[in-house]
């Protein structure tokens, strides 16, 4: 949807409601510019009324009277707010007989006294609320979901809220949640207490849009643009700023192409932490005799004290050097600067220390002051030391087996942290002194070298190696180098690699299932003090962490898990599901279709279901995700389920586990046709025998013309029609509609064409792997997509109602510096490189083999993921 169009979309919302209200625009059109002055009030229907005039003093002598008609609503509310009269409780005879203002006072002083009548007064005849109050959670509610159920049980006309505000679970208690511009509003029951993603249905219509000053009008923007367009020309052309306003003066940084005065701190500053100072240490502080280290905290820049600072620094004959600046990210946060003090003379330094501590606050070891305008000044002693700067920081080692495409987001990940580039999410699980202190060093292991330097060209911090894991002496060194080991191999050489992980006693992350050969390493890397942290990839991975997030707030909460489904899988975009099967491969076509052929179990309602891995494709079903309503998708069960339902703890809870495979609809029935038809046998062919060659038409024709063992070569076999009808005419297919799109594949492949099939295919699977490996490939611009969906239902004790939770990852590949990063390889990666920050931090203390559905694992890994930029997405019904 465009931004126009969703623009249009949101302004309309009202109006609509209203239209469906019937109900009449009672705003007057005589306001005076003086009656318009901002207030914080909340809208019903153009009628504007303050949080005053909806509540009453409790054990009040006098009860209000009911607003009786529409006419006396005008009266008294559009009334109240001409007359200014904002701060009386609205009464339909009398008002109260103590003033506004001490009114005023007292309900803003103690809240707790009174009691809200909006349910009462206004609530059963209004159509739509627009609520735009400041809320507290001291403040009575405006509407509490109690109050709505009783209204609607009453036949309450209320048919739209509008929650400008969006406080969730605030002054409309039973808003629970935020809506999105895309998807802008829920339906909430109230009888029912249940809450619903469709507009079709019993209920009220909810918007509650946290973001939605972002989608003022056009003209809007437009009008202060231009306001502030007159304003920059005239201030940028101003000749002398001492003759702006003193806010503006402060605020101007530059002036006739210099730093004004009050900023002159940056290039000092800069000057003093220059390239050149940290590589020749000669010419900075360190040829000076005497040095001190002053930490300065305060509010250093935004009201400009550490000019003050420097100057006597500077004033006294002495120099700084800048070692570490952190700078407040509002005006309520302090900043710190650490400073190296010199000079030639101990007496000029004293001086110095003297001047400093007469403008500070000193503090020593109590908290700061933060409301002061003081700097808080402590000392140290300088740390002498003969490395440069780079080496000051402690550098942490990660090794990384394997450079396949997976490797790549990981190593950048790893290799930027205590860079500026990892500011925006690091903070998320960093302390500050370990992003300051470290480094990590990332070393990249590869039998081929040049696929490890290929990896990481152009990522700072890494270094390549070849590296054969069955070289014992080779292995062991570079483990022995690190920290931590992320292996990226094939499952098979894990236990290989965790073996000697465990005898050199460091710790290990795969993104690979936990198999019995590594499980049983859980005592000996238990023994050696080590963690060996397994399935930290997508699925299994962030699969886990999502799942038992959920399931772990569930049963704090006493619930109990009724149902939990998941869906997850690799897909194109949209954009670049441009053929028949709607699908692509970005390796080998070769797993993906042996995947189709194995069986699956799963629990639905209480039952176990076994699907055979023949008839797989055909137990395909259609999907749609409520946040998500515009991907036709379908699922396939994906093997054993039953085993997630032990692993997370709800096999004796949950009446249905079920796991699937994410596919665009249609999928399944074409894979299907295929596999009948035979593509997808691995038996050699007796066609493809002894070196023949036959074409992939005349294989085709073989397929399609056996059945019963005679053979039946039709030559008109064409095109698409003439295809399809065989299809069908064989049994492959008993749809029409499956056989064309079937059909549609077979010449999108190239399998009805003339070319020789090559020798080295011996078998149909052979041949369908070629062709989909050559056929079904991603160009350089295209993107895949990574889909996860998990569906928990809930049961809580007495009777409460059955909650619905549903969390949904969507992440897209990314294209930087011409080059394209798989939504797979950063979905898979990513966990990876946080699990092994994770151990380098210490955030993970369990030992031995584990998998992510710990909370010590999962909830930092999520925050970071996120921070990180992958797009979570949690709801609640």
């Amino acid at each position: 949807m465009s931004l126009l169009v969703r623009k249009k979309y949101l302004s309309c919302y009202l109006t609509l409601l209203w239209i469906q209200a019937g109900f009449q625009i009672y705003m007057r059109k005589d306001l005076s510019p003086p009656t318009r002055k901002s207030k914080r009030v909340f809208q019903v229907y153009g009628c504007v009324v303050t949080c005053q005039d909806m509540v009453e003093k409790k054990d009040s002598v006098e009860v209000f009277d009911k607003v009786s008609n529409w006419q006396l609503f005008e009266k008294v509310f559009v009334e109240t707010w001409l007359k200014r009269r904002i701060f009386h409780i609205v009464r339909t005879n009398t008002t109260m007989s103590s003033s506004t203002i001490l009114f005023y006072a007292d309900y803003y002083a103690h809240p707790e006294h009174y009691n809200s009548v909006f349910h009462e007064k206004i609530a059963p005849y209004a159509s739509v609320i627009v609520n735009c109050m400041y809320w507290e959670p001291r403040f009575p509610r405006l509407l509490s979901t109690k109050q709505l159920q009783d209204l609607t049980s009453k036949g309450c006309r209320l048919v739209g809220i509008s929650d400008i505000t969006c406080d969730i679970c605030g002054s409309l208690e039973f808003v629970s949640q935020s809506t999105s511009i895309d998807t802008p509003f829920f339906r909430y029951d109230p009888l029912n207490k249940s809450y619903h993603h469709d507009m079709e249905g019993e209920g009220l219509i909810c918007s509650a849009v946290d973001i939605l000053p972002t989608e003022f009008a056009k003209e809007a923007s437009q009008h202060f643009g231009d306001i502030l367009s007159d304003f920059v020309g005239k201030l940028a052309s101003t000749i002398n700023i001492s003759q702006l306003p003193a806010h503006l003066r402060r605020a101007c940084i530059t002036h006739g192409g210099s730093l004004t005065s009050l900023y002159g701190y940056i290039t000092r500053m800069r000057k003093s932490y220059s390239e050149e100072n940290l590589e020749n240490p000669a010419s900075s502080n360190s040829n000076k005799k005497h040095k001190i280290l002053v930490s300065l905290s305060g509010h250093l820049f935004d009201k400009f004290l550490i000019n003050e600072a420097l100057d006597i620094i500077e004033a006294a004959g002495g120099s700084f050097q800048l070692v570490r600046c952190q700078v407040g990210q509002s005006t309520k946060d302090i900043s710190v600067s650490e400073v190296e003090v010199s000079a030639d003379d101990g007496g000029v330094l004293d001086q110095i220390i003297d001047s400093l501590t007469s403008i500070a606050k000193p503090v020593g070891d109590r908290p700061l002051n933060i409301e002061t305008n003081n700097i808080s000044l402590r000392l140290g002693e300088v740390q002498e030391s003969d490395k440069k700067e780079d080496d000051i920081k402690r550098k942490s080692r990660v090794l990384i087996l394997g450079a396949g495409r997976v490797c790549q987001p990981a190593a950048e990940l790893l290799s930027s942290i205590g860079s500026t580039s990892a500011c925006h999410w690091s903070k998320t699980c960093l302390d500050d002194d370990f992003e300051e202190q470290n480094n990590v060093h990332v070393i990249v292991g590869s039998l081929y070298l040049q696929d490890a330097e290929a990896t990481i060209e152009d990522i700072p911090n890494t270094t390549a190696v070849q590296l054969d894991v069955m070289d014992h002496a080779n292995l062991y060194k570079y483990i022995s180098e690190v920290e931590v080991v992320i292996s990226l191999l094939p499952a098979s050489c894990h236990v290989i690699v965790a073996n000697a992980c465990v005898e050199l006693k460091k710790h290990l992350v795969t993104a690979s299932y936990v198999d019995d050969s590594m499980s049983t390493l859980d005592a000996k890397a238990k023994s050696a003090g080590i963690t060996i942290l397994g399935e930290m990839g997508l699925d299994p991975g962030i699969d886990h962490m999502m799942a038992m997030k959920m399931i772990d707030q569930a049963h704090i909460r006493k619930g109990k898990v009724r149902s939990f489904t998941s869906y997850c899988g690799g897909l194109p975009s949209p954009a670049a599901a441009n053929n028949p099967l709607a699908y692509k491969f970005s390796w080998s076509p070769a797993g993906a279709i042996r995947a189709g052929r194995n069986p699956a179990i799963y629990r639905s309602n209480g039952e176990t279901v076994h699907i055979a891995g023949e008839n797989l494709y055909d137990s395909a079903v259609k999907l749609r995700i409520p946040e998500l309503p515009a991907f036709a998708l379908e699922c396939l069960p994906n093997r054993n389920s039953l085993v997630y339902g032990e692993l997370y703890g709800i096999a004796h809870e949950a009446l249905t586990v079920f796991r699937g495979t994410l596919r665009y609809e249609g999928f399944g029935e074409i894979m299907g046709a295929l596999a009948r038809i035979g593509y997808f046998s691995t038996e050699p062919h007796p066609l493809l025998k002894d070196g023949k060659k036959p074409t992939f038409r005349r294989f085709l024709l073989e397929l399609l013309g056996t059945k019963g063992g005679h053979m039946d070569v039709d030559a008109t076999l064409r095109g698409e029609k003439d295809i399809a009808e065989r299809i069908v005419s064989r049994g492959y297919c008993k749809d029409q509609g499956t056989a064309v799109n079937t059909a549609k594949t077979i010449i999108f492949l190239g399998l009805h064409e003339e070319n020789e099939v090559p020798s080295s295919c011996q078998s149909a699977f052979d041949v369908s792997c070629l062709r989909m490996e050559e056929r079904l490939a991603y160009s350089s611009t295209e993107q895949d997509m990574v889909l996860l969906h998990h569906e928990v239902e809930v049961d809580f004790p007495d009777d409460q109602v059955t909650e619905k939770h549903r969390a949904t990852l969507l992440e897209f590949g990314r294209m930087q510096n011409g080059k394209t990063t798989t939504a797979m390889a950063l979905t898979v990666g990513i966990p990876a490189a946080i699990g092994a920050l994770l151990l380098l931090r210490n955030k993970i203390k369990t030992r031995g083999v584990l998998r992510p559905i710990e909370p010590e694992v999962y909830l930092p890994a999520l925050d970071i993921i996120q921070a990180y930029g992958f797009k979570l997405m949690e709801k609640v019904e």
